[in-house]
């Protein structure tokens, strides 16, 4: 095992680069060229690079006209839509800085960002999201304007007496050293931080993920077309958008509430992804087959798809017997599968959390390769990405050009490269703690680097448990493994200060029916009524034994309890890129967590 490895940038910035040069390139290059599509009353339409670049032009004239400022915050508080990624080229256009919001945000949660941020505007997208921030608006001085999304126009009619000439000044005047956005982290622990990032980081981060090997020539370039649906507040939609926009792709914004019919009709090439969204197809597929009838022909698949995908491995080419397995299955089950992203999917983007052998292999078998990575908020995302060239499946990848990372004594993955924050906003403690001496960031995860450089995060440096025989236990291991199952929706493993490993586990809603259904149970059936039934608890035993095989019996989980409820957002359970927030969970479940170790 290597302690550190070290890939050099393929692009440093300049002083002059700023984020919006690509708008105005492609528009210059290409003006008639479609680079997005937009839906409007239920149809893709298509929109120009010079018609965005005249809408980024006129809307940042708008906010001009409204008295932004160079270096002002403006906030965006929105779901995933093509507006969103307007305002942000806009707001870099006036010389602004994009501070983004969840969609599912509480109004403490907004009121705390705003406050922090010293946000002067907000642009909002529905009316909830208004009365949440009127509903605060009297401890934000600073907050002179609320926008609506959908009332834009308005903006960009205020703006009709700032030439565009003046526009394009503010632009050029912006340097690469000064501050493109404030993105506030998702806050398991404690009140999200908010993360200083400058147009140099965020060109850095993006400009070397899109030329690492094998991404122009095979994931992101003019024939590629990617459906964006995954929340732009998060730090990789945000920066896959930016590769997207800077290697040409075709680009459409998707509503996740019907997001299988828009990928149908997009017919993207090209996916951002979380896990769970894999795992979804995946089960998907498979109770449907059972369904069918076909359980055997799908376990068949599951089996050639996974040694398909391991033949690979190295360069290597299927043997002849397994080729044509897979060409048959492709057409009775690989196919349809591909169908249901639109059909056209080759490569997916996942990260935000842990994919698994079992859903790489599987999915790359299918047709669809998965390219997992690893980053953080505080690194614009990308730190490592598996590239088709350079590919192992259950790592994260190597490091993307121009990114250092090295294991510390203790496992702590830390990292050095241009894309690194400067800091946390008016933070200087926690600034100073998240550097070691010789100005490596601390990530707070553990890992291990292979001899080739690809690594493994193996857990949380926060989150090791320590059983009360001294065991150190790793829940991300078990959790994710745990998860994949098709009746998981959530889980948190628990067992600090305790004698063994316990879980709590949330059932998955969507697929109850369908499990009540197999078993007999009434459809009026709820959790609270069934998380004690015999089988119920019998299938759910089956994927603890699974993720137990992941671990050493003194890790293993030993006893469990189904919860009456899952785990949201809303309740504050979840961050909004669904992470589990462990300090709320054991709080609001502790005597659940009492009585794993009671019985």
């Amino acid at each position: 095992m290597r302690r550190e490895f070290s890939v050099p940038a393929n692009y440093l910035p300049s002083p002059s680069d700023n984020l919006v040069d690509d708008v105005y390139a492609h528009a210059e290059r290409s003006p008639d060229r479609a680079g997005f599509a937009r839906r409007v009353d239920g149809v893709w339409q298509p929109v120009t690079y010079r018609d965005f670049a005249d809408q980024v032009t006129r809307l940042a004239a708008g906010f001009v006209a409204a008295g932004i400022r160079p270096g002002d915050r403006v906030a965006l508080l929105s779901a995933t839509r093509y507006e969103w990624m307007l305002c942000d080229f806009a707001i870099w256009a006036a010389a602004g800085v994009t501070v983004p919001v969840y969609a599912t945000s509480s109004a403490e949660q907004i009121d705390w960002i705003l406050r922090d941020s010293g946000a002067v505007a907000i642009v909002v997208e529905t009316d909830d999201h208004m009365a949440e921030v009127e509903s605060v608006r009297p401890n934000l001085p600073d907050l002179r304007h609320v926008w609506r999304i959908d009332q834009l126009d308005d903006v960009t009619a205020g703006g009709r007496d700032v030439p565009a000439d003046d526009v394009h000044a503010r632009h050029r005047a912006v340097t690469s050293d000064q501050l493109a956005t404030v993105i506030y982290t998702s806050g398991t622990t404690g009140r999200p931080k908010g993360c200083v990032l400058t147009h140099a980081n965020l060109l850095f981060g993006t400009r070397n993920v899109c030329t690492a090997p094998g991404i122009p020539e095979q994931v992101f370039n003019e024939q590629t077309r990617t459906l964006h649906f995954l929340p732009l507040a998060h730090v990789l939609a945000r920066e896959i958008q930016l590769a997207a926009v800077h290697n040409g792709v075709h680009l459409a914004h998707g509503d996740i509430k019907n997001l299988p019919p828009q990928l149908v009709e997009f017919r993207p090439t090209t996916v951002l992804a979380m896990p769970r969204v894999f795992e979804r197809i995946y089960n998907t597929a498979k109770h449907k087959a059972a369904d069918e009838g076909k359980a055997r022909i799908f376990h068949l698949a599951e089996t050639t798809a996974s040694d398909y995908s391991r033949s690979l491995e190295g360069g290597r080419r299927p043997a002849p017997m397994l080729r044509l397995r897979h060409a048959v299955l492709d057409r009775l089950v690989y196919g349809k599968i591909r169908a249901a992203v639109g059909g056209e999917v080759r490569y997916a983007v996942s990260g935000g959390a842990a994919l698994g052998e079992r859903l790489g292999h599987f999915f790359r078998g299918v047709g669809i390769n998965v390219l997992e990575g690893y980053g953080l908020t505080e690194t614009f995302a990308a730190v490592t990405v598996n590239v088709p060239d350079y590919q192992r499946i259950g790592t994260v990848g190597r490091p993307i050009p121009g990114t250092s990372v090295r294991i510390a004594d203790d496992g702590e993955v830390l990292i050095k490269g241009g894309q690194v924050f400067g800091g946390y906003w008016h933070n200087e403690a926690a600034t100073a703690e998240a550097f070691d001496a010789d100005g490596w960031l601390r990530t707070g995860d553990i890992g291990e680097l292979d001899d080739d450089g690809f690594l493994r995060i193996t857990g949380r440096k926060k989150e090791i448990l320590v059983t009360s025989s001294g065991k150190n236990v790793a829940p991300a291991v078990l959790e994710d493994r745990l998860r994949a199952h098709w009746l998981v929706s959530q889980c948190m493993v628990v067992g600090d200060n305790r004698p063994y490993v316990g879980a709590l586990v949330t059932i998955d809603a969507e697929v109850l029916g369908q499990w009540k259904a197999q078993h007999g149970k009434p459809p009026e059936a709820t959790v609270e009524g069934l998380r004690d039934d015999p089988d119920l608890l019998a299938d759910v035993q089956r994927a603890v034994d699974d993720a137990n095989k992941a671990v050493s019996a003194a890790e293993a989980i030993k006893k469990f309890r189904v919860l009456a409820s899952d785990f949201t957002i809303e309740a504050g359970h979840l961050t909004p890129t669904l992470k589990v927030k462990r300090d709320v969970v054991l709080k609001r479940f502790g005597d659940e967590v009492e009585a794993i170790y009671s019985r």
